[in-house]
């Protein structure tokens, strides 16, 4: 469980700076990544190519963004992150948000592994 545990904080700090090459060292080659907003998937991702292109194309929405682990639940090839959010948008989003606005959500994340890498990876807001 540690070796999982490290394996999401490495994720988590490369994510912080915007480093899409380190968010991608720990995950599976088909790595499966969904986003959940309100209860509703609004985006997956399969295989870290599809991971690797949105994660690059992601680095332009915001100036700065941070991921704060506020509460660590582990299982059996499974870790569940609470999250504390926070971002400043670099461009004007459909939704109102405006390009230097302060975005704050709390959420989380569920890991989970195979072959000793990241299998899935589930963010929920």
């Amino acid at each position: 469980m540690a070796k999982q545990k490290q394996l999401v904080q490495d994720y988590i700090e490369a994510y912080n700076h915007f480093d899409v090459d380190g968010m991608l060292r720990h995950l599976h080659e088909e790595v499966v990544f969904r986003n959940i907003t309100n209860g509703e998937v609004d985006l997956t991702l399969t295989g870290k190519a599809n991971f690797r292109q949105q994660a690059q194309q992601a680095l332009q929405y915001f100036s700065q963004r941070e991921q704060r682990v506020t509460d660590w639940q582990a299982a059996y090839n499974r870790i569940e992150v609470l999250l504390d959010y926070t971002a400043v948008a670099a461009i004007d989003f459909p939704n109102g948000l405006k390009a230097g606005d302060t975005l704050q959500l709390q959420g989380k994340s569920v890991f989970q592994f195979a072959d000793g890498l990241i299998v899935s990876i589930d963010d929920i807001s």
